[in-house]
């Protein structure tokens, strides 16, 4: 019984779920590799997906566990490095202009960017790899900056491989019922994506409130300054005058 047979006593496979099982099917471990590469360059495509599948698609002897493993991780990598290319390709200068052209972004926002990763660029990329949604776009600012390649391609591996044996063996311990870690999973992701949403909002919030401040204070502190250069010139009037 292939693999499309075992999941449909299950669930049925729809869509992108059939695809990702015909090509595991004619593929094997190479298939899966692709698709967690297409995976990273398009996050919308759901690694929750395809690294369960590939793991039931081991367990049904289309490819071994460490085949898997090894392949997704392969993927990651590959779909990682591209990213990283186009950050790198994109480059500092050019980040710093299309971001000065964004409405409620700051030079300066852009500079602490820049200074928090060049201070936490190797945790950023490790942890990246194991959240949903900024497991792709981590490798972006990390090609902008230019890390070192070794070092970026060496936690791109270590975070996938974490990331990826965890869904592959809970897609091969749990068989034909593989989909209950995307399920799980989603959760978690739409979680991340909640708070993503919320932390944006908040960031607009904080930044229309600021804008909106700098005139009034600054409107303020003027007759302050107008007065004190008036107290500053008044002794120098008053010793004009007496002579």
């Amino acid at each position: 019984m292939d693999l499309t047979t075992q999941a449909a006593t299950s669930a049925e496979p729809t869509g992108f779920t059939a695809w990702v099982i015909s090509v595991m099917e004619a593929l094997g471990g190479p298939g899966a590799g692709a698709i967690v590469a297409l995976e990273n360059l398009f996050p919308p495509i759901p690694s929750e997906v395809i690294l369960p599948l590939a793991g039931f698609a081991a367990s049904q002897g289309e490819m071994t566990i460490f085949s898997a493993v090894l392949w997704t991780t392969l993927g990651s990598l590959i779909g990682a490095l591209a990213l990283y290319g186009i950050g790198a390709t994109l480059g500092r200068d050019r980040t710093r202009a299309i971001a000065a052209k964004l409405p409620l972004v700051k030079i300066a926002d852009i500079d602490r960017t820049e200074a928090w990763f060049a201070k936490h660029g190797v945790k950023a990329v490790f942890f990246g790899r194991m959240i949903p949604l900024f497991r792709s776009f981590i490798s972006l600012p990390a090609g902008v900056e230019r890390m070192r390649l070794s070092t970026f391609a060496l936690f791109t591996t270590l975070g996938s491989l974490i990331w990826n044996t965890v869904f592959v063996i809970a897609g091969y311990l749990l068989g034909e019922s593989w989909y209950l870690v995307e399920q799980y999973a989603g959760l978690f992701s739409k979680a991340v994506l909640v708070l993503a949403v919320l932390a944006v909002i908040a960031f607009v919030a904080v930044r229309i409130r600021n804008n909106r401040r700098e005139p009034e204070a600054a409107a303020e502190e003027a007759p302050t300054v107008q007065f004190a250069r008036i107290s500053a010139e008044a002794p120098t009037e008053k010793i004009h005058r007496l002579r």
